[in-house]
This record gives structure tokens, C-alpha cells and sequence, in this order.
């Protein structure tokens, strides 16, 4: 019988361990759990700058004869969401369609919650431009500070935002 007695509280003690390795895994599983919803939303977030760049270049490829013109549309943060004509119901010129598409572009970009802008690739000297995409606290430019796309000819690691060569 003393050997009883020596053993008392000792399964009280198994099942207290056993909670926290239970405890633990939970935990493990739950940041697991959290970095995949961060990972699915960023994603997310890819494929509709993806998609935003890609209108836009799709609409200036067919509409090459007045580059000039989404490009002075697209500097000008106020006259992007404008549009003079509704080239669905009405015929457009050439220029009245690049300002209509830079419009179209531009409204959807804005309802995702994203900042959009044409500048020169950085690092080339054939007059090539790029479409930058930016979403969260990034904004799509070239610049020296932290909430710039690109730094020079380099990506800025901290940024979130998709470049998409514009030919």
C-alpha cells in the first residue's frame, strides 16, 4: 500500500503535460492557419494587379497611334477617372479612346483599393515604359523611399506592387 501513496498525483501530472503539448501543437496550428490567409489575400491582390496591367497595355497596344495621350492621362491623378466621351455609345476619336480607357482603367483600379501609373523602365534607354500596380501602403512609383515600388533600378523588398513592361 505505500506505494500507492508515493504515486498519488502523478496521473494528474500526465494529463497536465499531455494539455500542454496539446496546447502547443493548437498554437502551431493556428499561426500555420493565419499565415495562410495572409498568403491567399496577397495572391489575390497579384492576380487583380495582373489583370489591371495587363487591360491597360492590352487597350494602349490597340490603340498605339496616341501613346502621348494615355500617358499625359495617366500623369495626371485628377483627369484619370474622367472621361469627355462614353465610348460605348458614342464614336470616339483615337485620343477621346485613350482618355476613355485610362478612365476605365483607372476606376476599376481605384474600386480594388489600388494606385496605378505608366512610368520609363527603369535601367533601359530604349524608351520603354512600365505599368506599375501598387496596393496597401505602396505606392506605384520609382523613388528613394520605403513606400516606393522600385528604388532606382532595383525592386524595393518592402513594397507590394506588380511592374508590367508596357510595349
Amino acid at each position: 500500500m505505500k506505494t500507492i501513496n508515493y504515486q498519488s498525483g502523478v496521473g494528474l501530472i500526465e494529463v497536465l503535460v499531455a494539455m500542454l503539448v496539446l496546447a502547443i501543437g493548437v498554437l502551431g496550428f493556428i499561426a500555420l492557419q493565419y499565415r495562410a490567409v495572409e498568403v491567399t489575400l496577397e495572391s489575390t491582390y497579384r492576380v487583380q494587379a495582373i489583370n489591371i496591367a495587363r487591360d491597360l497595355a492590352e487597350r494602349v497596344r490597340v490603340n498605339r497611334g496616341v501613346i502621348d495621350t494615355y500617358m499625359a492621362e495617366i500623369e495626371d491623378p485628377d483627369e484619370q477617372t474622367t472621361s469627355t466621351k462614353n465610348c460605348f455609345t458614342e464614336n470616339c476619336t483615337t485620343a477621346e479612346l485613350a482618355d476613355f480607357d485610362v478612365a476605365q482603367v483607372a476606376t476599376r483600379t481605384r474600386s480594388v483599393g489600388m494606385t496605378m501609373n505608366v512610368i520609363e523602365c527603369q535601367g533601359n534607354s530604349d524608351g520603354r515604359n512600365c505599368v506599375y500596380v501598387a496596393w496597401g501602403d505602396t505606392s506605384a512609383t520609382d523613388g528613394t523611399g520605403e513606400g516606393d515600388c522600385t528604388n532606382s533600378t532595383a525592386y524595393n523588398p518592402a513594397s507590394t506592387c506588380l511592374i508590367m513592361e508596357l510595349y
